[in-house]
């Protein structure tokens, strides 16, 4: 895989295609990663003590890794690398 934790990625395919966010989270057996702020699944909460209400929070899911791809910012300072570097 790719992808590692920190990187930035855009996002290809599905419900949030377009957006970009950060990678928090790498699943390396399931060959997916969870991003920030996207993919967000609702998940149901039960009281656990006495006290305590129930609630429904809002948890980002894992995408598959085909789904993302990874974002190089200065690209433009890449390639201008590259091409010194067949200059020399």
């Amino acid at each position: 895989m790719k992808v590692k934790v920190g990187d930035n990625v855009k996002i290809l395919a599905g419900k949030d295609k377009g957006k970009e966010g950060k990678v928090i989270k790498t699943l390396r057996k399931d060959n997916k990663v969870v991003v920030e702020g996207i993919n967000m699944v609702k998940k149901h909460v039960k009281p656990r003590g006495m006290n305590e209400v129930g609630s429904i929070i809002d948890v980002e899911a894992p995408i598959h890794v085909s789904n993302v791809k990874v974002e190089v910012k200065d690209a433009k300072v890449k390639k201008s690398a590259k091409k010194e570097k067949k200059a020399s």
